[in-house]
């Protein structure tokens, strides 16, 4: 199994969708990046009180070989632009190793 997490830093003035980003955004995640392993998409929000992320989403894919195609395959562009839609923060993206 492969993991990569994407991350929405807490910063002064962000705005971050929830609803948008659970029902609209995670699907699109889904639909272009399905035929390359990922099988699931756990999002995680925080506790109230000062976080340092307004969101953390774990992404898991069956090898790290998936990982490299999804992020290079033209879904992507989509999954990119769609970013505008529910937050004006600029995700940061881990991936985690074996």
């Amino acid at each position: 199994m492969a993991t990569l997490i994407v991350r929405y830093p807490t910063v002064e003035g962000m705005k971050f969708d929830r609803e948008y980003y659970r029902a609209t955004h995670i699907s699109l995640v889904r639909a272009a990046w399905g035929e390359f392993g990922l099988q699931s998409a756990e999002i995680l929000f925080p506790a109230p009180g000062p976080q340092p992320d307004a969101c953390v989403t774990v992404l898991r894919f069956s090898e790290q070989a998936g990982i490299d195609a999804a992020l290079a395959s033209a879904g992507t562009a989509e999954v990119v632009g769609d970013v505008p839609n529910f937050t004006n923060v600029q995700p940061a993206i881990f991936r985690a190793g074996d």
